[in-house]
């Protein structure tokens, strides 16, 4: 899910680092009329995110590019797969083929990792959520990523929710008087979240009436118990060093929500080429 106005806004910043003055290359070696055609092929496995965004950077640079796109967002496709078609002008090809790349390699990436974590916990009550822990100025597309791999999207900003941390807790005096202050002008249909590292504090999180207890850095014990403690009664987010390696005990407790931002953080660019058509 994202907004087509901002990633227009996007793609253009993109072309405009990578293109400079010119693409001197297509320039000096490209005739203005030549036309070319190439396709843009699945070099590895790997689940499909930001095809869209990647066709849009053709068309945005020129119009008269035409593209066939051959796959969707959240599929998943084969070594060998062909994405998509690009036909029209040769320069304009070859002068927006990296920027298109780029971003497709990234959010399949995202994509892809992102289904590695949701198939490890797969079968258990948890649901893998991100973070915030995004590359700057691309949290939009990169949150899209994750949902096309399978993953829940948790705040997109700071406006989307109240969560109260350690430093909060700190200034306010404890997790009571931070959620009494937060209740005050709590929009109403706003969830509120205590970050709780302890299980007293999930104790007094819990007497408090938040709608969300995230438990952070907690060892896998300490979590079954927190899940035994709330039984229920309101919603419980696993939180705080998750790896590929780790995260199925923490799914087997019983949470309802695991966080991690290795989803993003961590996941490598797939490998993704485009080559003459046939």
């Amino acid at each position: 899910m994202y907004d087509k106005f901002q990633t227009d806004r996007l793609i253009d910043s993109w072309l405009a680092e990578d293109v400079g003055a010119c693409d001197l290359t297509a320039q000096v070696m490209i005739e203005p009329d030549e036309q070319g055609a190439f396709a843009m092929n699945a070099r590895e496995p790997m689940v499909i995110a930001g095809i869209d965004v990647a066709a849009r950077v053709f068309r945005r640079y020129d119009q008269d590019v035409a593209v066939e796109l051959l796959v969707r967002d959240g599929g998943r496709v084969e070594k060998g797969a062909r994405l998509m078609n690009v036909r029209g002008p040769a320069r304009s090809l070859l002068t927006a083929e990296r920027t298109s790349l780029n971003i497709l390699q990234r959010l399949c990436g995202i994509a892809t990792e992102t289904a590695r974590y949701v198939d490890a916990i797969r079968g258990t009550r948890a649901r893998l959520v991100d973070t915030r822990k995004t590359t700057p100025g691309l949290r939009m597309l990169e949150k899209h990523a994750v949902s096309c791999g399978g993953g829940l999207n948790h705040r997109l900003g700071l406006d989307n929710g109240v969560m109260i941390k350690d430093n909060h807790i700190a200034v306010c005096g404890g997790i009571a008087r931070a959620v009494e202050r937060a209740r005050r002008l709590l929009p109403v249909l706003t969830k509120l979240e205590v970050e709780c590292d302890r299980l007293d504090q999930v104790r007094e999180a819990l007497a408090a009436g938040v709608d969300v207890i995230m438990l952070d850095n907690m060892p896998v014990p300490d979590m079954a118990e927190a899940v035994r403690l709330v039984a229920g009664r309101v919603k419980l987010e696993a939180s705080g060093g998750i790896r590929l390696e780790t995260i199925r005990p923490v799914a087997e407790t019983g949470v309802d929500y695991i966080s991690t931002s290795g989803t993003h953080q961590s996941a490598p660019a797939v490998d993704i080429g485009l080559d003459e058509a046939a």
